[in-house]
């Protein structure tokens, strides 16, 4: 008589089910995660949060950074995590002062740099954007040059380190990994974040190079998608204000990617052995005029802005290459379905009224 046996996964385990005999035996998946510890940087953040939650559902312990640990409105989003019980452990860390990350990055195999804030309008660029960008980098660099444990650091840059030069950008224009934004060019426009992040990549490879580290930069656009954490971000909150009811949209072009891929991008770059240099993360480049008509048409209901905030030609789009980013086998969720999913988080999370 002929037996097979049918296996079905089922999180860490595989069931095997003889088919004549119903006998199930269950044996263990072999799970490459298994035992592996790493530590994530501003784990509490927009990004992060997302990347938290992923590296637990691979099955990853992880050693989490934040400013206020004890800050339970704070943390509790993560601490209800799937797997956190287990496999979460927080640690009170400052970009600002010299070895705070010690404790966290001591004995990780990897480490996930994510802490770097993201804010406009700011009253003083050095001391809100520039120093913690820089400094924090530095600081996280150097804890893990202290740890012999660290196989790869994968840092959050951002397509800000990448795009902004004097360079006119255009449809035609295809922007990729061997693009670096011009401080001097930041400078001149005030574009504080953008030269943040730029004056952040550039430390960090100078400080690889110097020390030995093998370092991933992962260089997303504006990312979108669920919001974890129970604070307002400030990519969210762009989508979040073309639905408060606003006469009028940026004269703005930006590309976009979904937190969903950014967390699965960073875990490949770590995890693919041949992972090295950058990679942009883009799925689409539009312009706010296209971002508000995909609204209307998810949202007709709601009051959208019908004009652009000034009479100047709008902003040009241009491309960035998704070749580097295929090669981590990232698939891209579309641009479409990323701003449903924030749109639904949004209004979950009551940032935007229903």
């Amino acid at each position: 008589m002929l037996h097979f046996i049918l296996k079905r996964q089922y999180e860490t385990r595989y069931y095997h089910i003889c088919c004549c005999c119903k006998v199930v035996i269950v044996t263990e998946k072999m799970n490459s995660t298994a035992g592996k510890t790493v530590c994530v940087t501003g784990a509490s953040g927009f990004v992060a949060s997302n990347l938290v939650k992923l590296l637990l559902q691979q099955g990853y312990s992880v050693k989490a950074s934040v400013r206020s640990p004890n800050n339970v409105a704070k943390t509790e989003h993560l601490l209800k995590l799937e797997g956190a019980k287990e496999r979460l452990e927080l640690f009170k860390a400052d970009l600002l002062e010299d070895g705070a990350f010690d404790a966290a990055i001591d004995g990780c195999d990897g480490v996930f740099h994510t802490a770097s804030p993201f804010l406009t309008g700011v009253a003083d660029p050095q001391t809100e954007l520039i120093e913690p960008a820089l400094k924090g980098t530095l600081n996280v660099l150097g804890s893990c040059s202290k740890a012999s444990s660290v196989k790869r650091v994968v840092l959050t840059s951002s397509i800000a380190a990448v795009a902004f030069t004097p360079k006119p950008l255009a449809p035609e224009v295809v922007v990729d990994e061997t693009w670096f934004s011009d401080p001097d060019f930041c400078k001149q426009n005030k574009w504080w974040y953008v030269l943040s992040k730029t004056l952040a990549e550039e430390a960090a490879w100078k400080f690889a190079e110097e020390k030995g580290l093998d370092i991933v930069t992962i260089n997303p656009a504006m990312v979108i998608g669920p919001l974890l954490q129970p604070t307002l971000n400030t990519s969210a909150e762009s989508i979040a204000n073309l639905l408060k009811g606003s006469e009028t949209y940026p004269n703005s072009t930006l590309g976009w990617v979904n937190v969903k891929d950014v967390a699965n991008a960073h875990i490949k770059a770590f995890e693919i052995p041949s992972a090295s240099g950058r990679y942009c993360l883009v799925e689409s480049v539009v312009h706010y005029s296209e971002l508000v008509e995909i609204l209307r048409k998810l949202y007709p209901t709601y009051q959208l802005p019908e004009k652009c905030a000034d009479d100047k030609p709008f902003t040009p789009t241009f491309q960035v290459s998704k070749e580097k980013a295929k090669s981590l086998g990232i698939e891209y969720i579309s641009l479409e379905q990323s701003i449903k999913e924030t749109v639904e988080s949004l209004k979950e999370k009551n940032f935007v009224q229903v």
